[in-house]
């Protein structure tokens, strides 16, 4: 996860790419966990990485879907 955390600095576009990124690396390291889980093969360091870095994924693209939805004022 090399993103910068300004994102005031990226295109829609860049923003756009980058989410789709962000979001199957987030599917794929849920994946990763649950395979970990039920094969009782991951310690509880590992999964708890995991799970952290799952959880700033999650964050930057919540981030990320803020800044490209616009704003409604009713």
């Amino acid at each position: 996860m090399n993103a910068p955390s300004d994102l005031s600095m990226k295109t829609d576009e860049v923003l756009r790419v980058e989410l789709e990124v962000f979001k199957r690396e987030h599917r794929d390291l849920d994946e990763a966990i649950h395979a970990l889980a039920e094969k009782g093969m991951g310690d509880q360091l590992t999964l708890q990485r995991l799970k952290k870095r799952k959880l700033r994924l999650k964050d930057l693209i919540a981030q990320i879907e803020d800044r490209l939805t616009p704003d409604i004022i009713a």
